[in-house]
């Protein structure tokens, strides 16, 4: 229907009474709620994650650790997928990808500050040495609110209180996050399909962070693959680790994930001469380079 802008003043309230049919419908959508404007991200900017620091494990499972979930703004959600439990396993991580919409972008934050991310701090910390915490990153499109929490999935101790390490309302809280980041797989989580309904992540850029080779008596004689990135060992990643990295790009990403595809964790690389170790980790949107892995261990 057009209607000039000359148009009588009795056509006024039709349109108030239109306008606010259509904000009452917005609301029931899940949308324009107060009418505010719908929030837009970067498409590679971190909207949610789950990863997990520290804990008892070797330097380099550290330094190349993947997150559990990352959400973009651009609806990408990527996770990891089955593992094979053959052993050595594979040279490359089975990273899976899958897409939700901006609706279920914010329903995904509003489920994680509902369960406690921005809102609780004082979680206790179980009586367990060596495990690592989770950690929950939330991006609101105007501030980063982050949780870690120690020892997360240690499950319920019914014992636990006082003294304990984790009192009863601390407790609570800790099953409410852990029942969270339970239902972040799940068909009917706030992830909805996207976790289930993928397909396998193509990274643009991976990091290679390399070690002197040694024999491992558990695994064989293994076929030595010629490195077809960058020259190793690369730069030091972290004093800490006795680690370094280089970082493959464009046609030398593809050679290395060419290569990848048929050797295994305990394939010696040959480069400069020498046998390396090589430990690969894929990037993602978010990161660039071998001081990305070193940040967020």
């Amino acid at each position: 229907m057009t209607t000039s802008r000359y148009g009588r003043l009795a056509v006024l309230p039709l349109l108030l009474l239109a306008s606010a049919a259509c904000g009452q419908q917005a609301g029931a959508d899940g949308a324009g709620d107060s009418g505010a404007p719908e929030k837009s991200y970067s498409a590679d900017t971190v909207v949610f994650r789950m990863d997990h620091v520290g804990g008892f494990t070797t330097p380099a499972m550290l330094a190349t650790r993947l997150p559990a979930v990352s959400v973009y703004g651009d609806g990408r959600v990527i996770t990891q997928g089955p593992v094979t439990l053959a052993y050595p396993g594979p040279a490359l991580p089975n990273l899976q990808v899958g897409t939700i919409s901006t609706a279920e972008l914010e329903n995904l934050i509003k489920a994680a500050r509902e369960a406690g991310v921005g809102g609780v701090s004082d979680l206790g910390s179980p009586p367990v040495s060596d495990v690592p915490s989770t950690r929950f990153t939330v991006f609101d499109g105007t501030r980063t609110e982050q949780l870690e929490v120690y020892a997360l999935e240690v499950g319920a101790d019914p014992g636990a209180g006082a003294g304990q390490g984790v009192t009863a309302d601390q407790q609570a809280a800790r099953d409410k996050l852990r029942a969270f980041a339970e239902s972040l797989t799940a068909e009917t989580g706030p992830l909805g399909k996207a976790t289930t309904d993928t397909q396998a992540y193509a990274p643009t850029a991976v990091a290679a962070v390399a070690e002197d080779y040694v024999t491992n008596s558990e695994v064989g004689d293994q076929p030595e693959v010629a490195w077809p990135g960058p020259a190793l060992p690369g730069a030091q990643l972290s004093k800490d680790l006795g680690l370094s990295c280089v970082t493959a790009t464009g046609d030398q990403a593809k050679q290395v994930l060419a290569a990848a595809a048929t050797a295994n964790a305990a394939t010696p690389w040959s480069s400069e001469g020498r046998q390396w170790t090589v430990h690969l980790r894929p990037l993602l949107p978010d990161e660039t380079d071998c001081g990305d892995l070193a940040s967020k261990r």
